[in-house]
């Protein structure tokens, strides 16, 4: 599968939905999703506000990355309703989805800039030609995060923090309101994350809502506004303090969680194996 079909699907480019200033910019309301009889989400009722950073937290399989296909709206539910801005996932350009790493072809040959203008193809249509002002813009991005000097680079040349950047790129050249990012941050190092939430904090300034999916429930606690425990169903949304407790962790994760009383306060301890081979 290409990296077009990943990134967005390849269907006819919709028409911009108008949003209800005075509605949520995304609000679920008791969302079921099955597969084959399963219910791979359960329930699920949330409202996020423009300008917001939420991070998603839980085990491998919890369903996290079902959550984000459904609000992309390339999943149906099977059960509820999900509104962006007051109105329903289909038809809305504002919807910036950035799957993990492991699901897009590397191999394919774009370059950084071509994946970036992939961003206007919802505002010029899927045949017609990037304007003078399109080009611009994604140059502008480009710099915006830092991948100028690798504009015409193959995309399988760069390394996980320079992905991650380019499809933020990507982002900012769709003019997103919300952005989806399913676990962004995995394997990479400190000084890459510290990148990749500084560009955050210029989304934020922009008033762009961000949802990311991590395992890292510290960084979940000291990076993000508001914190949403997840597995299959959700077990709390809100201050990592209200959210985090021995309860819902052991709801969450089961036997894979400990909790060690320190002095300043509770060591959580996780082990959840994720996609790159490494506990956490």
């Amino acid at each position: 599968m290409s990296i077009f079909s990943k990134i967005r699907p390849a269907s006819d480019v919709p028409l911009a939905v108008q949003h209800d200033p005075n509605a949520p910019i995304l609000k679920l309301s008791d969302v079921t999703v099955r597969y084959n009889g399963t219910a791979a989400l359960r329930n699920i009722s949330f409202e996020l506000h423009p300008g917001e950073r939420v991070a998603v937290v839980g085990p491998n399989g919890a369903g996290k990355s079902t959550l984000f296909k459904a609000v992309a709206g390339v999943l149906d539910t099977s059960r509820g309703s999900i509104t962006i801005g007051g109105y329903e996932p289909q038809g809305h350009i504002c919807i910036a989805y950035v799957p993990q790493r492991t699901d897009v072809d590397w191999e394919f040959p774009v370059t950084v800039s071509d994946v970036v203008m992939m961003g206007r193809v919802s505002k010029l249509g899927l045949f017609r030609w990037p304007r003078v002002r399109d080009r611009q813009l994604v140059q502008e991005v480009l710099e915006l995060v830092g991948l100028t000097p690798l504009a015409e680079q193959q995309i399988g040349e760069l390394s996980g923090g320079q992905q991650q950047r380019m499809f933020i790129a990507r982002a900012l050249a769709q003019e997103a309101e919300l952005m989806l990012m399913d676990e962004p941050l995995t394997g990479l190092d400190l000084p890459a994350q510290d990148d990749i939430f500084h560009i955050l904090d210029l989304l934020r300034a922009r008033n762009v809502t961000v949802l990311v999916a991590t395992h890292d429930l510290n960084l979940a606690s000291s990076r993000f506004d508001r914190v949403m425990l997840f597995n299959r169903q959700l077990l709390g949304i809100g201050a990592p303090e209200q959210v985090f407790t021995p309860d819902n962790l052991r709801a969450a994760y089961g036997n894979h969680v400990q909790l060690i009383e320190t002095e300043d306060g509770v060591l959580i301890v996780t082990d959840t194996h994720c996609d790159d081979g490494h506990s956490h």
